[in-house]
């Protein structure tokens, strides 16, 4: 696979041209962006997949939900359906696509719709609603026919966008200077004990503007399994073999933590965003236990009863938490 990517480099050369050529058109006007006369505040990343762009939509969701009404717009990648659609009483995962279904499953007063057109949805959205104070857009950094009062730009710690090469040799979708349109950065994914000096050391990596932030998160994993018939604790998890069932971009960070518990678990991966076919189904029912991402339990909770995933959410290294809620409050004032 790096042979092949090696190989590869001069159409990685040839893709970032043309999107810089894009982000040129769009930076001089010739491409039009629209904006909204009501906050956006968009996450996104550089790179395909696996930043943690769901637990940061729910941690600023859980930050406004109280004091706003908020809505948030998505893709619905690999969805069974297309055009607009509002998340509502009886919708499917199949037709809302897993991480907007997740959303709407777990927070129940606020708005949540798909889209692929960015500037339709929106639009919808707000007509439909207009009430609403906010509308959070998941994964639309790169969409620049849109445009966004506040970006939140996210990076992985141990895969930063400054040391990443485009596709198809590397995993950057959108140029690495892009990054300046962010008025936020987020490093995840983080050790929980990162250094100062490490800190220092990343922040003169990223050479953030002087109009931007840069935060670091950690992923914090709940204590118990969480199922449709209840909870199952670690110790009983713990009693037997069980099987652990991912379909996310990388999976890696939930493999190492149930490997650091000493759990006793076979891994099964798949793809990003599977789709779970019914011979899949049928093997997975012979499984006694079955632990996955809440991402991949939303796909999976209605064909089988032995299920569990493990929630996650984001934390601020370093004390910063504060200064991020304050600076995200201070974009809807």
């Amino acid at each position: 696979m790096q042979l092949l990517r090696k190989i590869l480099f001069p159409f990685s050369l040839l893709y970032l041209l043309i999107v810089k050529l894009r982000n040129f058109l769009f930076n001089k006007q010739v491409f039009k962006s629209t904006s909204f006369n009501f906050p956006l505040i968009c996450v996104g990343n550089l790179s395909v997949g696996g930043t943690g762009k769901t637990p940061m939509i729910e941690y600023l969701i859980s930050l406004l939900k109280d004091e706003y009404e908020i809505g948030v717009l998505s893709r619905g990648y690999k969805r069974k359906t297309n055009g607009f659609l509002l998340a509502k009483e009886n919708i499917t995962v199949e037709e809302l696509g897993d991480e907007p279904f997740q959303y709407y499953r777990k927070f129940k007063n606020i708005k949540v719709a798909v889209d692929a057109n960015r500037v339709e949805g929106v639009s919808k959205l707000k007509n439909e609603f207009p009430e609403l104070d906010a509308v959070l857009l998941d994964d639309a950094f790169q969409h620049r026919k849109i445009k966004a009062k506040f970006n939140i730009l996210l990076t992985v710690y141990n895969d930063l966008f400054v040391d990443d090469l485009m596709l198809p040799t590397g995993n950057l979708r959108d140029a690495k200077a892009e990054a300046n349109r962010a008025q936020i950065i987020v490093v995840t994914k983080c050790p929980e004990n990162l250094s100062i000096e490490e800190r220092e050391y990343i922040l003169k990596k990223i050479k953030p503007q002087n109009n931007q932030n840069v935060y670091f998160t950690a992923i914090s994993y709940a204590s118990v399994f969480y199922g449709e018939t209840g909870v199952l604790s670690f110790p009983e998890a713990m009693k037997n073999k069980f099987t652990l069932v991912t379909g996310i971009a990388k999976p890696k960070p939930l493999v190492s933590f149930l490997k650091k518990h000493d759990f006793n678990f076979e891994h099964k991966e798949y793809a990003d965003h599977h789709h779970f076919s019914s011979q899949e189904i049928e093997e997975l029912r012979k499984e006694s236990l079955i632990i996955t991402t809440e991402k991949d339990f939303v796909r999976l909770q209605y064909q089988l009863s032995n299920v569990f995933y493990l929630p996650i959410k984001v934390d601020f290294l370093f004390n910063q938490k504060e200064e991020f809620d304050w600076q995200i409050r201070n974009v809807l004032k």
